[in-house]
């Protein structure tokens, strides 16, 4: 489980994929570095009504699974890869222009350890 600290900068709507999955996008400004960062979560399924407490520009803490999947193309075979941050948990953190961090208990790139802004 990874936690990220930063800016609610969108909330999306809920979106009924199907009859059986739903999920809710939101994206959080983080700004800790030298190059700020918008990082996209999901919440699916009951997460989606995490985000109904908050609006855009409240300082949120968002705990969140990486979570990452292969797909085959049916038509032509070919492999692709996909990665989401899945939300698990949002907190309200102090007033908005608050610092951000990344924080994990595994491995992790720290952040700002190079100068590329990607």
């Amino acid at each position: 489980m990874y936690t990220l600290k930063g800016e609610l900068k969108v909330i999306s709507e809920v979106q009924q994929i199907s009859d059986s999955f739903r999920k809710r996008e939101f994206v959080v400004l983080d700004a800790s570095g030298q190059y700020a960062q918008t990082i996209m979560f999901q919440a699916v399924q009951d997460r989606v009504d995490l985000l109904n407490n908050f609006k855009e520009g409240d300082n949120v803490e968002v705990t969140f699974f990486l979570r990452g999947r292969e797909w085959t193309n049916p038509k032509d075979g070919v492999v692709r890869y996909f990665n989401s941050l899945d939300a698990w948990k949002i907190e309200p953190l102090g007033a908005a222009g608050g610092t951000t961090t990344v924080d994990n208990a595994e491995t992790f790139v720290a952040e700002g350890d190079d100068d590329l802004p990607f």
